[in-house]
């Protein structure tokens, strides 16, 4: 079945970094549109970026400049490199995939972007 793992959250201080990963199982990876999704406390799950299976990249307005998605097919790995991180990031993320007419969900990864 399919299942994707998250890691590389934790606690940061403003304008640090962290790197997440998620590795994805039960799918042929490079075949599939991976998204990074986050929720904060008291809010919806939002898109924070995506990539395709051809490498197009699309980012929300918020992440645009400072997030960057990519990704590694042999490893069957999305990864989302954050920097400049802002108190308002902080929040659960999560990495989904597509697959036909069914979205699988991580379990998510807590950033925490604190003094």
């Amino acid at each position: 079945q399919v299942q994707l793992v998250e890691s590389g959250g934790g606690l940061v201080q403003p304008g640090g970094s962290l790197r997440l990963s998620c590795a994805a199982s039960g799918i042929i990876f490079s075949q599939y549109t991976m998204g990074w999704y986050r929720q904060a406390p008291g809010k919806q799950r939002e898109l924070v970026a995506g990539i395709t299976s051809g490498g197009t990249t699309n980012y929300a307005d918020s992440a645009k400049g400072r997030f960057t998605i990519s990704r590694d097919n042999a490893k069957n790995t999305v990864y989302l490199q954050m920097n400049s991180l802002k108190p308002e990031d902080t929040a659960v993320y999560y990495c989904k995939v597509p697959v036909y007419l069914t979205n699988y969900w991580g379990q998510g990864t807590q950033v925490t972007v604190s003094s």
